[in-house]
């Protein structure tokens, strides 16, 4: 593979990251990464069949050392320009350990270890969720020890440890609000490097995860946030995708550090008091 081909990584093979990489991923060498083996394989191979130049990798992005050692392994296959971290845990996917692990720590991870090798002029994307806007907000000191410590140490701090949160949707919320903070704080970083990182945070979105969600015991609160809200109605992977390929294209080459919400108008009508979560 030519040192100058453009790399494309998108770490999460679940419907938004392989609506993300079939969009992103043509005319680039495409890098699929999931630790889940199997759902990893079926969709590296629907890609390669649609025309993708795809590879996958499993990589836990739990554990900082395999995320290191997938950057390692993709260095060598051309410029590192774009990154998409889609993957992640609901509340009916893990425990509060597990999701912490994952949508804190392993984000956490992910930032740090692909902000020293993305390529001038590179962005990056990271999927967290309107949760974490409707969650009860980080104080300032909890804000600025997030941006502080090291991936390592995220889950370290007195704020993040599992026991203080009452069940997984709880620590689903803190973590996506918390993914907003590690953003903002690595484009700093990313732009030592003249590179960008946003990330964007959807609604309810028709996946697999999603189905799951509206199946749990807050499904009728969820259907009915979708229904009163301004677009009335879920929304695809695909409208997620959109979004993301704008942050990474060079028409956002002004924003870095910036949540986009993708919600149909969710977090609108729950700020302006038309929607609230107790009528329904």
């Amino acid at each position: 593979m030519s040192e100058a081909s453009d790399v494309v990584v998108v770490i999460g093979a679940g419907a938004i990251g392989t609506a993300v990489a079939r969009r992103q991923g043509s005319g680039r060498t495409l890098v699929l990464a999931d630790r889940d083996e199997e759902a990893l394989d079926k969709v590296e191979g629907i890609l390669r069949d649609e025309g993708h130049d795809v590879v996958g990798y499993a990589v836990d992005i739990s554990v900082r050392g395999a995320v290191c050692d997938l950057v390692r392994e993709i260095r060598w296959r051309g410029r590192i320009t774009q990154l998409v971290m889609a993957a992640g845990l609901t509340p009916t996917q893990g425990s509060v350990a597990e999701i912490l692990a994952v949508n804190l720590q392993g984000v956490g991870a992910v930032l740090e270890s692909f902000g020293s090798v993305v390529s001038r002029g590179g962005s990056g994307v990271v999927v967290s969720s309107i949760a974490g806007h409707l969650t009860e907000g980080l104080n300032r000191d909890q804000e600025q020890a997030l941006a502080d410590v090291w991936a390592d140490e995220l889950l370290d701090l007195p704020f993040t440890d599992p026991a203080r949160f009452a069940d997984p949707a709880a620590a689903y919320a803190f973590a996506k609000r918390a993914n907003h903070i590690l953003v903002q704080a690595a484009a700093i970083r990313w732009g030592w490097q003249g590179a960008r990182v946003n990330s964007i945070s959807p609604g309810m979105i028709c996946t697999a995860a999603g189905k799951r969600e509206m199946g749990s015991a807050s499904a009728s609160r969820l259907r009915h946030i979708v229904s009163e809200a301004g677009m009335g109605r879920s929304g695809t992977p695909d409208d997620v995708a959109a979004a993301a390929s704008f942050l990474l294209s060079p028409d956002a080459s002004f924003i870095t550090g910036s949540d986009l919400i993708i919600d149909g108008g969710v977090v609108a009508a729950m700020r302006t008091g038309q929607l609230s979560l107790l009528d329904a």
